[in-house]
């Protein structure tokens, strides 16, 4: 499909953020699961859960919209996804590796972050208040969560217990800033 309208590029926009979400919703239990903090694994068990709400509401955009998504995967989902795996794969479990799954977690908040907010903006230029309505819910939540990864990081202790992993002492300007 050709992007020719502002309408069209909502379709796309929307089709490509549904993408992300389901990927992500098959990529966090692996994080809740390589997350040795047990609060850092709630998190990520409750964004699941908050990203299958995400998921549904897309789908009564869609419905009520009377639209067809296009059957596209997100590349940047993909590639923050295959991140993740990756720091899983290669960092040892334990305080380092959550600063690390933060970090990487709090990548795919800002990109779902900028894809809301476009999305926000293009369906209220496009009359779909309703809609947009909406997908600024999800956009408050993806902020709510970036902001809860952040706590966990800073006051939750996890970038203070990664910088002194295996007996190192760090500057405090060496830890992971979220």
């Amino acid at each position: 499909m050709t992007i020719k309208t502002m309408q069209d590029f909502f379709i796309h926009e929307l089709s490509d953020i549904y993408s992300a979400e389901k990927q992500l919703a098959k990529a966090l239990p692996r994080l809740s699961r390589a997350a040795e903090s047990q609060d850092l694994s709630k998190a990520f068990d409750q964004h699941l859960h908050e990203t299958r709400g995400q998921i549904e509401r897309i789908d009564g955009i869609v419905e009520d919209l009377d639209i067809r998504l296009k059957r596209i995967k997100c590349q940047g989902m993909e590639g923050l996804v295959d991140e993740a795996r990756e720091i899983i794969e290669t960092v040892p479990r334990g305080a380092l590796c959550d600063a690390a799954l933060i970090a990487g977690a709090q990548k795919a908040e800002h990109y779902e972050i900028a894809s809301y907010g476009t999305l926000c903006v293009l369906a209220r230029q496009i009359g779909h208040e309703d809609a947009a309505k909406r997908l600024d819910q999800t956009l408050q939540e993806e902020k709510a969560t970036d902001q809860k990864l952040t706590q966990l990081a800073e006051q939750g202790g996890v970038n203070q217990q990664a910088s002194q992993q295996g007996g190192q002492k760090h500057a405090p300007s060496s830890e992971v800033r979220h």
